[in-house]
């Protein structure tokens, strides 16, 4: 059985580790289909309320393995790869509604750097970096880099980004609003673990309804958005989540949510 992707619960926190450390972490189409099946099992499993996103060895994740689309027996081909790799990844990680930390623990480059940024909260470790690699091998920005990058850090920047295949430091992509924060690589473990705690003891239901939110808020008009913020408090405002940190609230204590 194939150990490309790694998956460890504790404390409701699923950390995913792509394992593949002496290619970068780089994807190939097992690699693909492991990660969404765990991403799968995760979005299924009630006891998970945060999920972590991150990479073993000395980097988060280099993009598409190109050993395998130059090799002509194993090459899944690009359609393939993009309609059945990496858009349903993308895909599950915005519509699992449950929190997910991209923890880049080191370098991020073209599907790699996309799949992070499609995440909900994104850190790095000081040592990160981001590369929008493709234009560097002829080809154009996928894992819907081309969607969220721009909404992130603005039209100009990410088309300069994407065409001349600048990397980014950590340190730039939190001032740039590529990311949300940095770590020293000291203690980037420690940190993503405590803010991924943080995540899973807080009211899951809610958080997810945020995410649902933020996912239409994307193509919604202000009227179409209003609308849905209307109906989502509604459902919100109906979980034992709700009721618990009402109570807190009035007790003065703190509250103790069980993400529903």
């Amino acid at each position: 059985m194939s150990n490309s992707i790694e998956l460890k619960i504790e404390n409701n926190v699923a950390w995913i580790l792509f394992n593949r450390p002496d290619v970068f972490n780089s994807f190939n189409r097992e690699m693909a289909l492991l990660l969404q099946k765990t991403l799968d099992n995760c979005n299924a499993n009630t006891s998970v309320r945060a999920i972590v996103l991150t990479g073993n060895g000395k980097a988060f994740c280099a993009g598409q393995d190109l050993k395998e689309v130059t090799d002509p027996e194993l090459n899944p081909g690009f359609r393939k790869i993009l309609e059945e790799h990496y858009n349903p990844i993308i895909q599950k990680i915005r519509t699992i509604e449950k929190p997910i930390i991209g923890a880049v623990n080191g370098v991020a480059a073209g599907a790699g750097a996309n799949i992070a940024l499609a995440c909900d909260i994104v850190v790095a470790s000081e040592n990160a970096s981001f590369i929008q690699a493709f234009s560097k091998i002829g080809l154009i920005p996928d894992s819907a880099g081309t969607f969220f990058l721009p909404r992130l850090i603005g039209f100009q920047k990410a088309s300069a980004l994407m065409m001349l295949g600048d990397k980014v430091s950590a340190v730039e992509a939190v001032n740039i609003g590529m990311i949300y924060k940095i770590f020293p690589a000291g203690i980037f473990e420690e940190e993503v673990q405590s803010l991924a705690q943080n995540l899973a003891q807080m009211p899951t239901k809610a958080l997810g309804l945020t995410k649902r939110l933020l996912n239409q808020s994307m193509t919604n008009n202000l009227e179409q958005q209003l609308a849905l913020e209307s109906d989502l408090q509604i459902e919100a405002s109906s979980s034992n989540d709700y009721k618990e940190g009402v109570t807190a609230f009035v007790e003065k204590r703190k509250p103790e949510f069980k993400g529903n």
